[in-house]
Parts: structure tokens; sequence; C-alpha cells
């Protein structure tokens, strides 16, 4: 195992260990249910949101399979085309996946207990928008969308690759859903924040 799977291995883990310590952290100390997969969704909306949870789990176990050199697949031979094999696009994955964890934890601490997987129409948190929020609306999707693309830059790999791709565009439909819950739940408020605050980044000159 070279560097680069290690890299991929520890960064997995310090995701899920960052995700799921700050939700059990909020549900036993706060008694905030911050998982609300599905919430005030059906139909279509909801099938793609519970997909793309789904997706992500088999994303990851994906990453640790190439990242330990295993011989077992999820997906047919032919995804698994070496697109890009170069030092340089591995370097530029690290640097990608390494900054988007910087911002995956400092959008934590932006957020407080106003963190939510999904909608949560039952006890939404307050509109956060200093911090990290200041220059990104969304820096956990920016994160998940560097950390997919730095991910098919270390393994150059087809599969990674339609894996970023579905990922971008994803992610850019669910913060349209998302901004639309927005609207209605805190009004002038977020129209106001959406004037200042760029949907991806930010830039003041």
């Amino acid at each position: 195992m070279s560097f680069y799977d290690y890299f991929q291995i520890c960064a997995a883990i310090a995701f899920l260990i960052i995700l799921v310590g700050r939700a059990l952290h909020m549900r036993l100390s706060r008694k905030i249910n911050a998982i609300a997969i599905g919430g005030g969704k059906k139909g279509f909306r909801l099938a793609v949101e519970l997909i793309s949870f789904s997706g992500l789990a088999v994303w990851v176990v994906e990453t640790f399979l190439y990242a330990l050199h295993s011989d077992v697949r999820l997906f047919p031979w032919p995804l698994d085309v070496q697109l890009i094999d170069s030092e340089p696009a591995r370097i530029a994955g690290v640097v990608l996946i390494t900054l988007g964890l910087i911002i995956f934890v400092f959008a934590f601490v932006s957020f407080g207990d106003s963190w939510r997987v999904g909608f949560d129409v039952k006890t939404p948190g307050a509109l956060v928008t200093t911090g990290l929020f200041a220059f990104t609306r969304n820096p956990i999707y920016v994160f998940l969308d560097l950390w997919f693309l730095g991910t098919f830059l270390i393994n150059g790999r087809l599969i990674f690759l339609i894996f970023a791709l579905l990922t971008f565009t994803v992610i850019h439909w669910q913060i349209l859903q998302e901004e639309a819950f927005l609207r209605n739940l805190y009004g002038e408020k977020y129209e106001d924040y959406l004037n200042t605050t760029g949907r991806y980044i930010t830039l003041r000159w």
C-alpha cells in the first residue's frame, strides 16, 4: 500500500468519525436528532435522497476496496478503466481532499446545534450566516465535491469519475431543494443571506 492508499482510508475514517460523533453528541447532550433523512419529502425527492445516501455508502466501500488493492469490485470491470495515472494528479487529489476536510471541520464549528442531515421540519435550528457560512452557503456540499473529485484524481478510474459527476449533479439539485425549504422557513432573513453569500463560494474584492 502507498501513501495515497493510507491517505484515502484515513480521510474516509475521519469523515465517518466526525459525522457519527457529532450526530451522537447532539442526540445525547442536546436531545436533537440531527439525522433527518427523508424529512418533509415524498415521492421522487425522497427517492433521490435515499439513493444518494446509499450511493455515498457504496462509494466509501469502493474507495476502501481500491485503497486496499482488493480483488473484489462492486461494479463490472469496464468501469475499472484507468483514465489518469500521474503523480501531479494524485498530489492534486490529496490537496483537494485535505482542503475539503478542513472545510468540513470548520463547517461543523460554524453550524453549532443547527446542523442537520436532511430537512428537519419539526425542530429546525437557527439560520447560520457567520463563520464559514459568511463565505459559502453550502460548505459541507463543497467538501463532498472536493472529496469526490480528489478521489478520482488519486485513483484515476472511470468509476470514480462517474461517481464525481453524479455527485456534482445530485448535490446541485439538493441545494436547490434546500433553498426552497429555507426560504419558507426563514423568509426575508434568508433572502438577505442569498443576496450576500454565494451558493458555493463568495469572492469579496
